[in-house]
């Protein structure tokens, strides 16, 4: 007989706004009368609020984190010819922003463990571009995936050796840190999106760049705005990327809660890990079964999402989705075999800890208000999936 359990959403929107409607409702008002609905004193007041918050002297309100990664390239000075390495495993914006700046994106692999950018990949990936002389690589691009830190102090030697930027992608990582070091601060100049599923999230879309050098932060504001400083002079071609004051006023409310909600999150991570564990699925291969997230003893993971590594994962999400179970790919392609992509002249087997990866990932349902009986729901499903032989039979199915 079929059992029958509840359904678990992947987010629930609703239960953290019951939690703030008052608050945040009556930021929303203040604007409204205000009537200061663009770069209002309500951005203001979260780019200087967020910014302390990422231990950084700056913060540049923006309209998305796709801007954001842009702005924090632009401001440290990548531009037409120049190229950045980064990930093959993250969001596209990640190599995308990196075109807009008028540069290459290079890719290197990632680590198996954190899924985060290899630093050992990268300074091969550094030294082959320089015996090619086919770019300047100007700044390196880490990108903090699902909320844990990038191994930075990897990063700083590549810094050191190479006189690159450090730019962070943190779009999933407001409040992480690296060895107490907030994300944010730790590189040359940080993005952060605050798309409505981000820890720290707008009602719409918003991004921040955060950084301590002036001049970065003073090409990033000009950027932002057309290239104005002064109303109607261009001095050039920038951007409209201005952060609305609803969003900020809302954002700022917001930022009151991280420090609760990324312990909530860290929790209900553990709470899985022992679930799993209790049910006899954890491996140390996704070849063998459910293969848990790795945290780095370094750094603080706030666990923007909670990704497992599993056998015939397609098969498991399809039976997740008929029991109702919300769950989610980040990412099944990796950027280098992205179609629009092609042009940089990567093929599959190019970096193949990424591939791999993107086979096997698997984001499970975490965020602040989920319960524990919701979370003992996926895991139980994921144990009768594996225990009814119905794995066996969907993979075969498949062929």
């Amino acid at each position: 007989m079929k059992t029958v359990r509840q359904s678990v959403q992947m987010l629930d929107f609703s239960r953290q706004f019951s939690t703030i409607e008052e608050e945040v409702m009556a930021a929303i008002e203040e604007v409204c009368r205000s009537q200061k609905f663009i770069l209002g004193p309500q951005v203001t007041s979260f780019e200087a609020a967020a910014s302390a918050s990422c231990g950084a002297f700056f913060g540049i309100g923006c309209a998305s984190g796709t801007d954001a990664l842009w702005l924090a390239m632009a401001g440290a000075g990548v531009g037409s010819g120049d190229a950045v390495v980064t990930s093959p495993f993250s969001f596209f914006a990640t190599a995308s922003a990196i075109l807009r700046c008028g540069a290459r994106p290079i890719f290197a692999d990632i680590d198996g463990l954190t899924f985060n950018l290899s630093s050992a990949a990268v300074t091969e990936a550094i030294e082959q571009a320089q015996l090619d002389s086919t770019a300047t690589v100007k700044a390196v691009l880490p990108v903090h995936l699902y909320g844990q830190c990038a191994e930075w102090a990897g990063f700083t030697q590549v810094r050191e050796r190479f006189g690159v930027a450090l730019v962070e992608d943190a779009a999933q990582a407001f409040g992480a840190k690296w060895n107490n070091t907030p994300a944010g601060s730790l590189g040359d100049a940080a993005a952060f999106s605050f798309y409505p599923t981000k820890n720290l999230s707008a009602f719409g879309d918003a991004g921040l760049v955060t950084t301590s050098n002036a001049a970065i932060e003073d090409r990033a504001k000009l950027l932002r705005a057309h290239g104005m400083r002064q109303r109607y002079v261009h001095e050039e071609v920038g951007w409209n990327s201005r952060l609305d004051s609803i969003q900020a006023a809302v954002l700022e409310v917001k930022l009151r809660y991280v420090p609760a909600w990324s312990k909530a999150r860290r929790d209900r991570a553990a709470a899985y890990n022992e679930m799993f564990l209790q049910a006899g699925l954890v491996a140390d291969s996704a070849m063998d079964g459910v293969v848990l997230p790795f945290s780095d003893a370094r750094a603080e993971h706030v666990f923007h999402q909670y990704v497992v590594r599993v056998p015939r994962r397609d098969a498991l999400r399809a039976y997740l989705t008929e029991q109702k179970i919300g769950t989610e790919v980040y990412y099944p392609i990796p950027l280098h075999l992205q179609s629009s992509l092609a042009f940089l002249g990567y093929k599959a087997g190019d970096f193949p800890v990424a591939e791999k990866a993107a086979a096997e990932v698997l984001a499970l349902p975490i965020y602040p208000e989920l319960r524990e009986d919701e979370q003992q729901a996926v895991v139980d499903a994921i144990a009768e999936f594996w225990k009814s032989g119905n794995a066996q039979a969907r993979e075969a199915s498949s062929y």
